[in-house]
């Protein structure tokens, strides 16, 4: 079956607009910008579904952030109110006070940042009368390429079931430009691109969740181990079960 993006698109839109009447009528949606796809994309659908006086970009480098004009001109582009907040006098002062006690790991350095950028949006959020926007899509969700937590949170998901290949239809169908929908996805944070991290392509693994068909089998035995080991991320917190006796 074919995607259909116009279609798809519209239906996005229609869903952010009933999910902010439902419980944030009147609200802003708050959004971290990146300048990738899935923030210009996420954006891009609230401006559609709200207007641009109630979608507000949130620009969060950690010190220096190489490709910060992308996230700036994303927020022109579009129109939309932005704010840039830096990040790296908190996340030093944490690495410093935890490192003085715990041996941090590589990981726990690099998810970090993302969970303080999420907090950094929910203080936005509350404080301009908010809703955060999750940007997360169902390529990531699969094979845990988000931060629990971080960027792994939110409030309203519009992205969460579609794949990155859909994905780059709907931002061609919401005619933004190329440099938005069509940047290397990276995590900003480790100097490689998702695919060299990951250890294989998009194309793929978005072949692979809709259809079950991987022809490489180095590429699938690594997104099935990546599936089963992060399953956890989405799911509810695990809790134990109670009911009073009558």
């Amino acid at each position: 079956m074919s995607f259909q993006a116009q279609k798809i698109t519209h239906g996005l839109i229609k869903w952010i607009a009933e999910c902010f009447e439902q419980n944030g009528k009147g609200c802003t949606a708050v959004i971290g910008i990146s300048g990738g796809k899935d923030s210009s994309i996420a954006a891009a659908l609230c401006v559609h579904a709200l207007g641009k006086e109630r979608v507000l970009g949130v620009l969060m480098p950690n010190g220096t952030q190489q490709d910060i004009e992308d996230s700036k001109a994303l927020c022109h582009y579009l129109g939309i109110r932005n704010l840039q907040i830096n990040i790296q006098n908190a996340y030093r002062d944490i690495l410093w006070q935890v490192g003085s006690s715990f041996s941090l790991t590589e990981q726990s350095k690099i998810n970090l940042a993302p969970r303080l950028r999420m907090a950094t949006l929910y203080a936005v959020a509350q404080s301009v009368n908010g809703r955060v926007i999750n940007t997360s899509n169902k390529s990531e969700a699969w094979v845990g390429y988000s931060t629990r937590y971080g960027d792994g949170a939110g409030d309203f998901a519009p992205l969460l079931n579609l794949t990155v290949t859909e994905l780059l239809t709907i931002g061609k169908e919401l005619n933004l430009p190329d440099r938005f929908v069509f940047k290397a996805p990276s995590d900003g944070l480790s100097g490689k691109s998702d695919e060299e991290k990951l250890g294989f392509p998009y194309a793929a693994l978005d072949v692979y969740i809709r259809t079950g068909i991987c022809e490489n089998p180095i590429w699938k035995e690594k997104i099935d181990s990546l599936h089963q080991k992060n399953l956890f991320k989405l799911s509810s917190m695990p809790s134990f079960k109670y009911e009073p006796e009558s």
